[in-house]
């Protein structure tokens, strides 16, 4: 059976309830009645159709919402606005570009002029902190 594109089908077998009988066998044993006649083929259908209302775009919000960022994080991420999370990518992809990481210690950042602006001046910047000293520079 061809079947369109959204729909999921599966086939699995029914049993109605079996009869139990007891033969008078030496042994005396409870068996099950095979009656082909009791079992039917279910299938099922479902439909992965598109919900009935309008997709329309959802409006970011949080951080995820894009902000105005201050000169000195527009010389390192580039736009003038731009969400949190999306900075937070930019800035680690440019610590990972111009090998800013601490050889012996990967958790520290080495800053650079550009850095140090967004920083608070300060030489090494943990990991961990990036987040926290961005923060400032959101308008």
């Amino acid at each position: 059976m061809a079947v369109s594109s959204g729909t999921f089908s599966s086939t699995f077998l029914c049993i109605k309830t079996a009869s139990l009988r007891i033969e008078s066998a030496p042994s005396s044993s409870l068996r099950l009645a095979s009656q082909p006649d009791k079992l039917r083929l279910v299938r099922a259908l479902t439909s992965a159709t598109e919900s009935s209302e309008p997709t329309s775009k959802r409006v970011p919000r949080g951080i995820m919402k894009p902000r105005p960022v201050s000169p000195e994080m527009q010389d390192v991420v580039g736009v003038s606005e731009i969400p949190r999370t999306q900075a937070l990518k930019r800035i680690w992809a440019y610590i990972k570009e111009n090998d800013l990481q601490d050889p012996l210690n990967k958790k520290d950042i080495l800053c650079d002029e550009k850095l140090k602006k967004i920083f608070q001046g300060k030489e090494r910047v943990g990991f961990l902190e990036v987040a926290k000293l961005i923060g400032p520079h959101f308008l």
